[in-house]
């Protein structure tokens, strides 16, 4: 069961995240509205300060996109 005091905490926590980075807010809305289909792939580069870069890829499945869309209906709620 969800604990409602850690939901609002964690809502909390993406409101100051989303103001702090809304390029990047508005990436994910244009990936979720027309790039995140099954079959799609998704990469991730993490570069550090110190020049190190860690990378990762993944498929989108059909259960992904489902995923996707329930959190996201979530959040307009």
């Amino acid at each position: 069961m969800l604990n409602p005091v850690k939901l609002l905490k964690i809502k909390s926590a993406w409101e100051r995240f989303a103001g702090n980075h809304p390029k990047f807010i508005n990436f994910i809305g244009a990936l979720q509205n027309n790039y995140l289909k099954e079959g799609t792939i998704i990469e991730i580069n993490v570069s550090t300060e110190e020049g190190k870069t860690i990378s990762s890829n993944l498929k989108l499945t059909k259960e992904d996109i489902e995923l996707f869309n329930n959190i996201s209906q979530m959040s307009r709620e």
